[in-house]
């Protein structure tokens, strides 16, 4: 196979995953689908990480991730 097949097939299996991370966190259906909400949102989160929290707000966001992942176990 070809390398940039093999890329694109990296790159569509982990747009595929976030889009599950999306679905199983409910945001589908907590903003009806609308994209521009949910975009907001991402973009939201964004800000804070960028911003002079970040560091600490990414290890809040890792350790509730981690948290709900066990939950589900």
């Amino acid at each position: 196979m070809r390398e940039w097949q093999v890329k694109r097939r990296e790159r569509t299996r982990q747009l595929i995953e976030l889009g599950g991370l999306v679905a199983k966190a409910d945001l589908v259906e907590l903003t009806d689908d609308d994209r521009a909400t949910l975009y907001g949102a991402f973009l939201t989160v964004a800000a804070k990480l960028r911003g002079p929290d970040g560091a600490q707000a990414l290890v809040l966001f890792r350790r509730r991730g981690k948290r709900a992942f066990e939950a589900e176990k």
